[in-house]
């Protein structure tokens, strides 16, 4: 048995509290999430791209998907995020960012509802902590497949707190669909069912049919691959269609996003685990949770998955670049055991006799208030994020002064994301110099180079010089300096409040427009 599971997903672990005590809580966690709605439809107003290329091209592989049918079995692409993404990108990118917004809502309530249904105090809590993850915010507003993964990780594992294991592992079984991580993911879960973890397979004692009957419902945990594979069988008549398309990069020893130490996660102080602000508590939380076998389900994929991309960015396994965003993943798990550790310092605080009742309201509110500031810095900070308003820009300079384009090659999704251009046309660019300018000069005249002076020469080792030497001549250029939207001064002036912050930086960025002249 996983603790006391509930006699159904609505209900309050307590059945016999007073209506009256429950519905404040709930109460609280609607303003909590419509808050924090409110913040995310802002963010995606302000940085209309992402923060990684990555966010851009999962948006336009989803608006393409119906033209390119096999777009949905993809593993980049992630099948369950193209399914869910596809129809809403066709009505533009702001409205696919505002369903991660929706995305990370829903996970934010389903946090709070297994956050009661486990039996913890203040629940509604569950949200802020949730939400003022550094890593989670930064995602909240793009088109990243992290905040879906998480989504579908606390429903599961709803449901199989209240006692309805088979159906919390034919959900979990989507993971795989949304992210690698969820084949490890998975493997674990069956781990714990066979262990008997789960009221629906529980027995007195591990005798060999209990085993058996437990192996039998683990099988469950198979059905999304299953799925992906029949319909990737359908499809293509190939088999092994889901091998033959596996990403290159992702080998087992590819390391092709290099390697680090395995300390390399707890140098990202800005987006470590919960943040810096909340770190202490989210430590003491998994010290609090230790002994509670009720939680070791929520706790079991958190420790996984940090613990399997701590290694894998050691040895370069399975492509893994050390982002923190992967830890979005299992933001959900991450918020209970923060407040798991918040509960703990409350617990201790009105044993203080000179600490007034409403002193210790006011240190919470602080503690809140120091992590929203941080993480809004948090999403501020990335120049990148601001390459979006000078491709704007140089895009608006464009249609004042248009010429016929045929094809276009570009260096970041969001260019060919204004022009509405299909992104699965673009010539296949390495990082071989000669063999790009070879590609480039076979294409056909009219063709648009729309490029920048970091992203480019990063991926492709491509500047002004080498479409020069390819036959393009230049329509356009400036150079740009993007300041953060919030002033550099008083974020300086906050580094009392929070002194583990990577504070905004300058950037620049310079753009150009190059053309292959028609005849």
């Amino acid at each position: 048995m996983i603790g006391n599971p509930t006699p159904s997903l609505d209900d309050a672990p307590a059945a016999a509290a007073p209506a009256a005590r429950r519905r404040p809580a709930g109460a609280i966690a609607v303003l909590w999430l419509l808050g924090f709605a409110a913040l995310g439809a802002a963010l995606v107003v302000l940085y209309p791209d992402s923060y990684q290329q990555d966010g851009g091209f999962h948006f336009v592989f989803c608006r393409w998907s119906f033209a390119h049918p096999r777009l949905f079995l993809d593993v980049w692409n992630r099948p369950l995020f193209t399914v869910l993404y596809a129809v809403p990108s066709q009505l533009g990118y702001p409205v696919a960012k505002l369903v991660t917004v929706a995305v990370a809502v829903a996970c934010g309530w389903n946090t709070y509802r297994l956050a009661r249904a486990l039996g913890l105090e203040r629940p509604a809590l569950a949200v802020p902590l949730l939400w003022l993850q550094p890593a989670f915010l930064l995602l909240v507003p793009e088109t990243m497949t992290e905040p879906l993964f998480a989504l579908v990780l606390v429903v599961a594992l709803r449901l199989h707190v209240a006692g309805r294991v088979r159906l919390g592992m034919a959900v979990a079984s989507l993971l795989p669909l949304a992210r690698p991580e969820g084949f490890f993911v998975c493997i674990l879960w069956g781990l714990l069912v066979l262990g008997g973890s789960g009221a629906a397979v529980a027995a007195p004692r591990a005798t060999a049919s209990a085993l058996l009957r437990r192996a039998l419902s683990a099988t469950w945990l198979a059905l999304g691959v299953f799925l992906w594979w029949a319909a990737a069988l359908a499809m293509t008549r190939d088999p092994l269609y889901i091998v033959h398309i596996w990403p290159r990069g992702w080998g087992a020893t590819s390391a092709t996003n290099g390697t680090g130490p395995i300390w390399h996660y707890l140098q990202i102080h800005d987006q470590l685990l919960a943040g810096p602000v909340l770190l202490a508590l989210f430590l003491l939380g998994l010290v609090v949770l230790a002994r509670r076998r009720a939680f070791l389900p929520v706790v079991a994929p958190l420790l996984l998955v940090a613990g399997l991309h701590a290694v894998f960015f050691v040895y370069g396994l399975f492509g893994s670049a050390g982002y923190a965003r992967y830890l979005v993943c299992v933001a959900p798990p991450m918020a209970l055991v923060t407040l798991a550790g918040w509960n703990a310092v409350a617990g201790l605080l009105p044993r203080l006799r000179h600490l007034p009742r409403a002193g210790s309201r006011t240190a919470g509110a602080l503690v809140l208030a120091a992590a929203l500031v941080h993480c809004v810095i948090g999403v501020d900070r990335y120049g990148s994020s601001r390459d979006a308003w000078a491709v704007a820009d140089t895009y608006a300079w464009f249609q004042a002064h248009p010429v016929p384009v045929r094809k276009l090659v570009f260096s970041q999704a969001y260019m060919t994301i204004l022009f509405g251009l299909d992104a699965n046309d673009r010539p296949p660019l390495t990082k071989d110099v000669e063999g790009n300018v070879a590609m480039l000069r076979a294409l056909p005249p009219g063709t648009l180079a729309f490029w920048d002076a970091k992203t480019g020469p990063l991926f492709h080792h491509l500047g002004p010089p080498e479409l020069e030497r390819a036959g393009y001549q230049r329509l356009y250029g400036k150079r740009y300096d993007l300041q953060p939207l919030l002033p550099a001064a008083k974020l300086r002036a906050l580094r009392w409040l929070i002194p583990f912050a990577d504070w905004p930086m300058e950037h620049r960025q310079e753009l150009v427009l190059y053309y292959k002249p028609l005849p």
